[in-house]
């Protein structure tokens, strides 16, 4: 009898690495569809064991079947010699049909057995189908899911980009008004200090063109 092996449902580890302070913020999105790959590769490989069992179990029910056949003729010929030689070969005869009849029993409690363990690899068999077309539902709908995480963590970015672009923008535009006014006052200030040095040389009798 082969045992029946179950494949194993784990889930995933979630990794999360973090990106470097000067660098572009970086998605990224757990490989569960990896994960779903290796249970169905396992998956389909037990399949083909249990394919290979189930083949060879029904060589040896046919060959079991075959080699009785043969033995039923070869008795019913030794039959048939010894009703012409009944005489000193009456002991033989039975005890060839002793024999046959042993060996039968044998061969059929062998064939019932075969036959069982071919009717057990066969509800495994439809057991690893079964599990093999939920894991391929289950890889889909993980696809799917991961599918709509990166659109949606994609809409994110996009919308963080256009944010970040708004509020440099916004950043600019502030920055330049107060350089426009900054110069504005040093310049009302330098006129002013220049007037104020062109009076003091007045006063002083000085022509300021001459300096």
């Amino acid at each position: 009898m082969v045992p029946f092996v179950s494949l194993s449902d784990s889930p995933p580890d979630m990794v999360n690495h973090d990106a470097p302070s000067h660098d572009p913020v970086v998605w990224t999105i757990p490989t569960v569809e990896n994960v779903i790959e290796e249970k169905f590769k396992k998956a389909s490989h037990e399949v083909d064991v249990l394919k290979d069992h189930l083949a060879l179990r029904r060589d040896l029910v046919r060959q079991a079947q075959a080699n009785n056949e043969e033995f039923k003729l070869k008795m019913l010929t030794l039959e048939k010699e010894l009703d012409e030689e009944r005489g000193e070969k009456k002991a033989i005869s039975s005890d060839l049909t002793r024999q046959y009849k042993t060996l039968q029993a044998d061969m059929v409690l062998r064939i019932h057995k075969l036959q069982t363990e071919v009717s057990h690899l066969q509800q495994q068999l439809e057991s690893c189908r079964e599990e093999l077309k939920a894991t391929q539902g289950e890889k889909e709908r993980l696809v799917l899911e991961k599918d709509e995480v990166i659109a949606e963590l994609q809409n994110k970015i996009d919308n963080m980009e256009t944010d970040y672009e708004r509020i440099l923008h916004d950043g600019l535009d502030k920055l330049q008004s107060k350089i426009a006014a900054a110069k504005l006052q040093w310049e009302q200030q330098a006129t002013t200090i220049h007037f104020e040095q062109k009076r003091l040389l007045l006063d002083f009798g000085l022509n300021p063109l001459d300096i």
